[in-house]
């Protein structure tokens, strides 16, 4: 599936500018990680881009969320997209994330709310001020952003980054489309 494609759907099915925003982020993100590793852009920001694209149909029902993008991207995407973004949601799916992409989506979904929030307690609201080393201080503080999970975001070393390295090449990630999601 095309990029312009994906993000139709993203757009039909999700209403939500900020959850869009939101996908676009972790496709970003997805993005800069699968450069990083010389691994397939296209494929690696497509997970992160149709990942939740069946949140509002299954937002109450969250043993339902991916399964539901699964038969809806079925003989769309490959289904190693489909696999990603189910192990995504592994605490209710069941798909146990093995590979570095399925890993990647999890750390990539959970920092890009970190950075996120970062960014909006700057002055300016701005990705441009977020410093790497301001984030490694956020993380750390459990009454900031405190619905991102830290221990989702601590499957970056499974893929075999260290956190200030991830949070470096994410920044940067989104650094780059900062002006599309509006930071």
């Amino acid at each position: 599936m095309e990029r312009e494609r994906a993000l139709q759907l993203v757009r039909k099915h999700i209403k939500n500018p900020n959850l869009v925003n939101h996908t676009l982020a972790v496709e970003a993100i997805m993005g800069g990680l699968a450069r990083h590793f010389g691994e397939d852009g296209e494929l690696w920001g497509l997970v992160g881009l149709l990942h939740d694209i069946d949140y509002t149909l299954t937002e109450n029902e969250p043993e339902r969320h991916t399964l539901v993008a699964g038969e809806m991207l079925t003989g769309l995407v490959p289904e190693e997209v489909i696999r990603a973004i189910q192990a995504h949601n592994h605490e209710h799916t069941g798909v146990k994330p093995e590979t570095r992409m399925e890993k990647a989506l999890i750390a990539a979904d959970a920092v890009s709310g970190l950075l996120i929030a970062c960014a909006l307690v700057q002055p300016s609201k701005r990705l441009a001020d977020v410093k790497v080393k301001s984030v490694k201080k956020k993380f750390k503080a459990k009454d900031f952003a405190r619905n991102v999970s830290r221990e989702r975001i601590l499957y970056c070393e499974e893929i075999g980054l260290e956190r200030g390295e991830f949070f470096a090449i994410a920044l940067e990630s989104l650094q780059r489309i900062a002006g599309e999601i509006g930071l």
